[in-house]
Order: structure tokens, then C-alpha cells, then sequence
């Protein structure tokens, strides 16, 4: 009995270890902030490590992840604290030296664009362009319909079009600079 809680420590671990990045950057997508998508990514990760043992599917610990940090985050914007939190004009971070400054600029601008789209319409843009989910696989990330996830992405897309105007860039390209 030992060996397999061993098994499945050291499974859980390489797990941990291979997606941390891609869930924390996920999450960064989802709230805007660094310190908060690291508490999005723990909360989802100490999830996932309570009901490791439940997973019979290898395939299905993606989505289980990826569900675990929706809730929480949708948890988390429910707090009323949360909502009084103000951003800043210009992050206290400081970034290095950067050899495409103009990129940058549009991944800070499409970052800051995304912040202000709705929490539930900028979930459906995250998982359908950036995490590349059909909209079956949204609509059941989300738990909603997929009539629900086709309106909710023509609507971020429409608010996403209206805060950038003709400096709209393809979604999946702005997400993939990893914000």
C-alpha cells in the first residue's frame, strides 16, 4: 500500500511540475494580476492534489484542472473585497530588457483590454482561443450551454473590438505571447 501512495505522490508531482506554468499563465489570463493567478493556481492545484485518487482517467485531469481553476476563480470574484481592489496606471513590476518592444506593447495593451471584459465572457475567450477548447468543451468547462458560450464569446469579442479598436489583434497570436 505504501508504494502506491508513493506512485501516486510521484505522479501527482511530475504532473505539478509539467503543467504549473500553463495553469499560472492561464489564471494571469483570467484576472490580470500575478499574484492573484498564484493563488488561482494553488487553490486549483490543492484541489486536484485532495482528489488525485478519484482520477481514473489520465485524459481527464486537464479538464478536472482546468475546472478547478474556473471555480475559483468565478469563487473569487464573487468576494466583496475583491471588487474593491483597484488597479494601478503603471504595475510596480518592472520588466528586463526586452528585444521586441513594439510586441510587447501589444501583449501589455491586449492584457489590459482582456481585464476589462467580463469575468464569465473573458473565461469563454481564454478557453476558446487561448486553452484552443471547441465550444462543446467550453460549454462543458463552463457547465453552460453552447448557445451560451457562442453569445458570451461575441460579446467579449465585441468588447475586446470596442477597448482596441483597429489595434485588434488575432486572439490566439496576443494570447500566446503569455501575457
Amino acid at each position: 500500500m505504501r508504494r502506491d501512495e508513493d506512485e501516486k505522490r510521484r505522479r501527482f508531482s511530475e504532473y505539478f511540475a509539467a503543467r504549473r506554468e500553463l495553469v499560472r499563465r492561464t489564471a494571469y489570463l483570467m484576472c490580470g494580476d500575478w499574484h492573484w493567478a498564484d493563488d488561482l493556481t494553488q487553490a486549483a492545484f490543492i484541489r486536484l492534489a485532495e482528489n488525485w485518487h478519484r482520477i481514473r482517467d489520465p485524459q481527464a485531469v486537464d479538464a478536472y484542472l482546468r475546472t478547478c481553476l474556473i471555480r475559483a476563480y468565478l469563487s473569487e470574484t464573487r468576494r466583496v473585497w475583491r471588487r474593491r481592489e483597484r488597479t494601478v496606471a503603471e504595475p510596480p513590476d518592472v520588466a528586463g530588457a526586452d528585444d521586441d518592444a513594439e510586441a510587447t506593447a501589444r501583449r501589455v495593451a491586449f492584457a489590459q483590454a482582456l481585464s476589462q471584459v467580463p469575468p464569465r465572457q473573458r473565461l469563454t475567450l481564454i478557453c476558446r482561443f487561448y486553452q484552443g477548447l471547441d465550444v462543446a468543451e467550453t460549454a462543458a468547462a463552463l457547465k453552460c450551454s453552447e448557445g451560451t458560450v457562442k453569445s458570451q464569446t461575441a460579446r467579449g469579442l465585441a468588447t475586446l473590438r470596442q477597448l482596441l479598436g483597429d489595434a485588434v489583434p488575432s486572439l490566439a497570436s496576443a494570447m500566446e505571447g503569455r501575457t
